[in-house]
């Protein structure tokens, strides 16, 4: 059976922590948990290009049917725009459809999905039917200070999604992608009160999804507020010590 792993990796280690991931690994399924503003979209991008898994984020999902002016995507756009969460009837299929997808065959990096205690219980449910588990579910627990001000200043590459911030993360040419020179934007809900009514909304539907994990003693937390470099790590440990105990079993 296919397992599903929440994890981070951290840039100093990445040469033995990757032979340690292909010595042991078999297919794996990673889920990132964390409020908007978290840094998930950042260390999935990480994750996928290190261990060679598919990075699935509801929000890239959401915001392509926006462009490609989808059914799904018109449909999603006024929940998105004004911070509310999307229905799990658009919600689910649409991460589900691309987990069964060819290119997910070795295993993804979900990232803003589940949100809710519905959506993790179906999550399972869809899993199982795939022949797959949740096995590590990592929190990354970042102050509603910290995550207002990283919205705040937060960018996103048009063409691919990419991440930037103006302090944090500014890229080396303005308002462009490093990566694929397309223009940066920020999102609607990324600001105001829709940025506010996300978190609200965030963190009034979260603490069942965490009690849901940590009641199947799959939590685990980490502490967000520090820099990238440093959640990679701890995240790692993590990670490492898992499949340590899952090597003894």
């Amino acid at each position: 059976m296919a397992s599903l792993v929440l994890l981070m990796c951290h840039n100093k280690v990445v040469g033995s922590t990757h032979l340690f991931w292909k010595r042991k690994r078999k297919e794996m399924d990673i889920l990132l948990i964390g409020p908007p503003g978290a840094g998930k979209g950042t260390q999935a991008e990480k994750l996928s290009q290190l261990l060679s898994l598919r990075h699935i984020a509801s929000g890239d999902l959401f915001h392509k049917a926006f462009e490609e002016q989808s059914e799904l995507g018109l449909k999603a756009r006024r929940y998105v725009d004004l911070g509310e969460l999307v229905p799990d009837d658009i919600t689910i299929p649409m991460v589900i459809r691309h987990i069964e997808e060819p290119e997910s065959i070795q295993g993804v990096v979900l990232d803003g999905f589940p949100r809710t205690l519905a959506q993790a219980q179906t999550l399972d449910a869809e899993l199982q039917r795939l022949d797959r588990q949740l096995d590590l579910a990592i929190y990354l627990k970042v102050s509603r200070e910290e995550l207002l001000q990283r919205l705040a200043g937060r960018f996103f590459c048009q063409a691919n999604q990419h991440v930037y911030h103006t302090k944090f993360r500014p890229p080396k040419v303005a308002d462009r992608c490093d990566l694929d020179g397309s223009k940066l934007y920020q999102r609607p809900d990324d600001a105001g009160e829709a940025m506010r009514r996300r978190l609200v909304i965030y963190f009034n539907q979260t603490t069942q999804v965490l009690d849901y994990y940590r009641e199947q003693h799959k939590l685990r937390v980490v502490d967000g507020n520090q820099s990238i470099d440093q959640v990679q790590e701890m995240l790692m440990n993590e990670i490492n010590d898992y499949m340590s105990r899952e090597a003894k079993a």
